[in-house]
């Protein structure tokens, strides 16, 4: 904090961050809420504030709250703090001898030192003064006949074109003709402070933009409130506005006292290392301290807190102290996929990736300390290093049901500072219904996805950023059996291994080292697999192979772990790419990159408009092993499933249709009734795909979203297996037409139920 209620009374400090200069003007203890719109003298004295240190960029009133001025208002007053330091020092307009050229020197001087005093403290009536002045003078009244009224004219007439060409007076030119000396309603428009609770720098543009359309407004859940989102577009704007008002800034003053007071107290306490190993452990035991410390200074100010008041208030304190501020409030909303800070951090507003609406700015600008806050924290949870050596740093974000990604970067790689890009990862797990309700992949995509693990076949999961990579390998893991061991190797904790321990699956977590982390007490992840292939056979599921761990993933492919399903993720925009990256980036031998069975393709598709952009598998191509040299010449790769842009889905190939798998082939190989019998190998897919859909199509009629989630698609899975083994012991194979109907009447059962 920059000041105290024990600093003097208009006390100015500069600081010095990124480029910026901040003034900051202590405001404890004055009797008013100082503004530069409703006061003269505030404003008068930030403009003398000004003169003195001219390259401000900033200007924070503090108070029980801080009112920032961003530099769009602020370099209105630089440039009157400029004019009158001119036509004071430079023009010398207050000297005698300059007044001595009109006339009576003590007449003029009072009329001129009125002027400039106007000038710092109402600029808009500095002017219409100046012209009522100059009306005066030309219509020689006899205030002025025994003057040398020319020369003094001609002065004014400049000073007043000086004013007149300032932006505050261009402003408001439109309206300057209903102004009158003393009403200051006119600076209402042009200086709006961002208001900040003392507890935090983080700014927040409370005001919504007048020029904006309403596009959406919906609700999310913090605890037992909730906060209001606005989604605003302007007209010639390509992206949307995300408004949003956190509780913490809209609070009393005695409840912004009291969380300033319990912040001072709680920021002395410096954490360990250790306190970040279990986040909600920390959370949970500072979330106690602070209702217990809040409880205490209520008492001592005579604050009077209901049991909601102080769960809240709690809850906000430990939120801006252990927490992440306003970016824990963004996590919150489901509907965000990713949030990017951008450096210089407090000179940008946060940006979102929203579902619905695609890239929007938000209301929110964070600070300097934050950013360094945030920095030594994620530090302290990941064990991993972020400084000038290693200025990449990949780590998680855990509070509640939130998981989240975060990526930081800082100088050098980043010549303005810190910045952060922040991946929400969705509360529940993805499952394959859900991709299919919202079209990333159709019945039949589904249907053999489930097929090839369920085939225990190795799988790469490949796009580009932001392509769903991850999302869909974990709604593949859901199609493994929650009796078979999974191992789950990530340098990032991004897939939901917790969701899916808490409704049975048999799933162990390994964290290894980043690719992008030069030293670290963490296990390299190449080691991390084949310590896998010590601990029992399992699935073995890989986050994202990004380096040397490649080899030792197909390592793991070629000794043994086909047992069961083997799948990962990988940058790549086609099959050919990511045999490209393997082998001549990541140098997997040829006869290795072989091991691989199936290779999935997602990525976003825009619209024509260029503004919208949808999640999309665009292929399910599979690797043949004939090939030498080249898959691509040889025909390496064939298509099971390709995306038709026109209908907007994917469509089985020839291939397929046909029965010219070879994967698949050898999965029926090995399963007696499907061995030399592809009707009831496709029979079986396409039986799949329906169950999918059907799980859809319920919840959609029955209004059961829930339906669609993690747990009941685990249930479903166990259903179909049982009842389809129990078709096959009876007629040899489980055709559809046996299976569904009874898979169905376990549907209709369950949804009675609930």
């Amino acid at each position: 904090m920059i000041f105290n209620q024990g600093s003097p009374l208009y006390a100015v400090e500069i600081d010095h961050k990124e480029g910026e200069n901040i003034m900051y003007i202590n405001y404890f203890g004055a009797p008013f809420v100082p503004s530069l719109a409703r006061y003269g003298e505030v404003m008068a004295r930030t403009i003398s504030s000004i003169i003195e240190n001219p390259n401000v960029s900033r200007v924070v009133f503090v108070q029980q709250r801080n009112y920032n001025y961003p530099f769009e208002q602020v370099e209105m007053l630089v440039e009157i703090a400029q004019l009158f330091n001119f036509l004071t020092k430079q023009e010398k307009v207050l000297s005698p001898e300059r007044l001595s050229l009109f006339g009576d020197v003590g007449q003029f001087h009072g009329q001129i030192n009125y002027l400039m005093g106007l000038l710092q403290s109402d600029p808009v009536a500095c002017y219409l003064e100046m012209g009522n002045i100059i009306r005066g003078i030309s219509g020689n009244s006899q205030e002025y006949r025994d003057l040398n009224s020319k020369g003094y004219l001609r002065f004014l007439e400049r000073i007043k074109e000086m004013v007149e060409n300032t932006k505050i007076i261009k402003l408001i030119k439109d309206v300057i003709d209903t102004y009158y000396v003393g009403d200051r309603s006119v600076y209402d428009q042009i200086f709006r402070p961002d208001v900040m609770p003392n507890f935090t720098f983080t700014r927040l543009v409370a005001q919504l933009p007048k020029d904006a359309k309403l596009v959406d407004q919906y609700e999310i859940e913090a605890d037992d409130e909730n906060i209001t989102v606005t989604i605003l577009k302007k007209e010639d704007a390509t992206n949307h506005i995300y408004h949003i008002m956190p509780p913490e800034y809209n609070l009393d003053e005695d409840h912004h006292l009291l969380l300033n007071l319990g912040k001072n107290v709680l920021i002395e306490h410096q954490p360990k290392a250790e306190e970040f190993t279990d986040p909600e452990r920390t959370r949970s035991i500072f979330l106690n301290v602070a209702k217990d410390l809040l409880r205490e200074l209520a008492e001592n100010k005579n604050v009077s807190l209901s049991y909601r008041e102080l769960n809240k208030l709690a809850r906000i304190l430990v939120r801006q102290t252990i927490g992440s501020g306003l970016v824990e409030v963004l996590l919150l909303d489901e509907k965000l996929q990713d949030i990017f800070l951008n450096s210089p951090i407090a000179q940008n507003p946060i940006f979102v990736r929203h579902e619905e609406h695609g890239e929007c700015i938000t209301n929110i600008i964070p600070s300097y300390e934050d950013a360094d806050s945030w920095a030594s924290k994620l530090r302290l949870q990941s064990g991993r290093p972020l400084d000038e050596a290693n200025p990449i740093l990949d780590t998680d974000l855990f509070f509640g049901n939130v998981r989240a990604r975060v990526a930081a970067i800082q100088r050098p790689l980043s010549p303005n500072g810190l910045a952060y890009a922040i991946r929400r990862h969705r509360d529940q797990p993805w499952t394959l219904p859900l991709f299919i309700r919202n079209k990333m992949i159709n019945p039949i995509g589904a249907g053999i996805v489930s097929f090839m693990i369920d085939g225990s076949r190795t799988l790469l999961v490949a796009g580009t950023r932001s392509s769903g990579k991850t999302s869909f390998l974990g709604s593949s893991m859901l199609e493994i059996m929650p009796k078979t061991r999974t191992i789950v190797i990530e340098d990032t904790l991004e897939l939901p291994v917790e969701a899916l321990r808490k409704i049975g699956y048999n799933i162990q977590r390994m964290k290894v080292r980043s690719a992008l982390t030069e030293s670290s007490t963490e296990v390299e992840a190449s080691e991390g697999i084949r310590a896998s292939l010590r601990l029992g056979d399992s699935a073995l599921i890989v986050g994202e192979v990004r380096s040397t761990e490649a080899k030792a993933l197909y390592e793991a492919m070629r000794v043994g772990a086909l047992a069961n399903v083997v799948a990962g993720t990988i940058h790549g925009a086609s099959p050919y790419g990511v045999f490209d990256r393997l082998v001549n980036d990541l140098n997997v031998p040829i006869t290795s990159f072989k091991a691989t069975d199936l290779i999935l393709i997602a990525n976003p598709i825009k619209t024509p408009d260029g503004m919208h952009s949808m999640k999309r598998v665009l292929q399910l191509a599979e690797v043949r092993k004939h090939w030498t040299k080249d898959p691509l010449e040889e025909k390496g790769f064939v298509d099971l499933l390709r995306y038709n842009v026109e209908k907007d889905e994917l469509e089985p190939t020839e291939e397929l249709m046909n029965g010219d798998s070879e994967v698949i082939k050898d999965i029926a190989s090995n399963v007696r009734g499907w061995a030399g019998n592809w009707d009831a190998v496709y029979d079986n897919i396409l039986l799949r795909g329906k169950v999918k859909q059907e799980i859809v199509n319920v919840a959609e009629i029955m209004k059961m979203p829930e339906l669609l989630e993690a747990k009941f698609n685990s249930s479903a899975n166990d259903a179909f297996h049982r009842i389809s083994d129990e078709i096959t012991r009876e007629i040899g194979v489980p055709l559809s037409e046996r299976v569904f109907p009874d898979w169905k009447n376990w549907l209709m059962s369950k949804v009675k139920k609930n």
